[in-house]
């Protein structure tokens, strides 16, 4: 599989997922949708390469709210870009508090006692537990993706579990075959060490990286390839999972359009 890399000075887990075949014999467009991690340390020249390079016009964040107050609005804040705020955390169907902003989702000793005993399983799981508690986020990244004038932007922080989630889902629907989805999802472990150095340095992610090995932030291919069999076997694929949250079959149609030439 040939990787679409964006190479830009703020970050260093972007890539465009165009050029993926499906199984029909086609491909996924370029200039539709980007993965990327966190957008905090775009600079100027990597804007305007964003605008003018790729056609972006849309950007979906899914990180959390207490993420999003901790981390700052970002440079992309003072650019025309349409932004779409979706967490894919349960507790995040509100605004938070400036106190409750000081608690990140991940730093409860549940939610860390689980991390220390993460298996493949469990990760599945996590990765199901966002379509389970916030389906509306899901639905939501995915209509933006699918009704976008120009390329969009998924990210989270990593770029690798909450976007993940959602640009496997897109693939899906799009008809990308299972084989190249988990292939686009592992392709992250490439870049692994240098994700983890860029976010441990924000304070919003330090303590929960601070101290774990490598190996604990690898995505693993069985992960991504459980998520599909789940939905094909509770759903008929990512397609019947939209149609579950209220999604007309012409809409999953206007999201394979939007992806596939």
């Amino acid at each position: 599989m040939s990787i679409g890399w964006v190479d830009l000075d703020g970050v260093v887990n972007m890539r465009d997922v165009g050029g993926l075949p499906t199984a029909d014999g086609r491909s996924v467009r370029t200039g539709r949708l980007l993965r990327s991690d966190n957008l905090q340390d775009l600079t100027e020249r990597d804007i305007r390469r964003l605008i003018d390079d790729y056609g972006v016009t849309d950007i979906v964040d899914l990180r959390s709210n207490v993420e999003y107050h901790a981390e700052g609005p970002g440079p992309l804040s003072a650019t025309p870009l349409t932004h779409h705020r979706h967490s894919l955390f349960r507790d995040d169907e509100v605004e938070v508090t400036v106190e409750s902003a000081l608690v990140l989702p991940w730093q409860n000793e549940g939610t860390k006692e689980r991390l220390r005993s993460h298996d493949d399983d469990y990760w599945a799981s996590h990765y199901l537990g966002y379509l389970a508690d916030r389906p509306d986020s899901v639905s939501g990244a995915l209509r933006v993706v699918a009704s976008s004038p120009g390329a969009t932007v998924v990210h989270c922080a990593a770029g690798k579990d909450r976007t993940g989630t959602v640009v496997g889902m897109a693939l899906a629907v799009a008809g990308v075959p299972d084989e190249e989805i988990v292939a686009d999802y592992v392709a992250t472990a490439e870049r692994i060490e240098r994700i983890i150095e860029r976010l441990i340095s924000r304070p919003a992610y330090a303590d929960n990286l601070r101290g774990r090995p490598i190996e604990d932030h690898l995505p693993r291919p069985e992960t991504m390839a459980r998520i599909l069999q789940v939905l094909d076997e509770r759903f008929g694929g990512a397609a019947g999972w939209l149609v579950a949250q209220g999604w007309t079959e012409e809409e999953t149609d206007a999201l394979r359009r939007r992806l596939v030439g």
